[in-house]
């Protein structure tokens, strides 16, 4: 079982995401947070193989959580998910240890390869086509 930890300031958003990434077979979302600090804490205790942290979250955001989560746990995945795409935020989360970029305007589809690709450990290619690289 794929645990992963989503972590948005939107409540509906995490709800949405959380009744997608729940379809998939053998993924399970183990906890949801609504602000970069608790994404941290909640990383720190529950250890999820994948972090989906979206960029602009109040009390810590996605790239400063990314930073915190990896420092203590190397082994957690990160995905930002985020409505930029600047040339600046991607390097930013790449240099904070994400392994991927996916755009909150993205399909599921693409959302959901996104996840796939970082799970395959295929760094670069959980990127979706409407994104940079990171």
């Amino acid at each position: 079982m794929i645990r992963i930890l989503l972590a948005d300031d939107h409540r509906p958003v995490r709800k949405a995401l959380r009744a997608t990434l729940e379809e998939c077979g053998g993924w399970q979302v183990c906890a949801e947070a609504s602000n970069g600090r608790e994404a941290v804490e909640l990383a720190l205790q529950l250890k999820p193989d994948i972090a989906i942290l979206d960029l602009a979250m109040p009390e810590l955001n996605g790239i400063e959580a990314t930073r915190e989560i990896k420092q203590a746990l190397p082994e957690v995945d990160i995905l930002i998910f985020t409505m930029y795409d600047s040339q600046e935020m991607v390097l930013s989360a790449r240099e904070a240890g994400a392994r991927g970029l996916v755009r909150k305007s993205s399909n599921e589809s693409e959302i959901l390869e996104a996840i796939k690709a970082i799970l395959r450990d295929k760094p670069g290619d959980s990127i979706t086509s409407r994104s940079p690289s990171v």
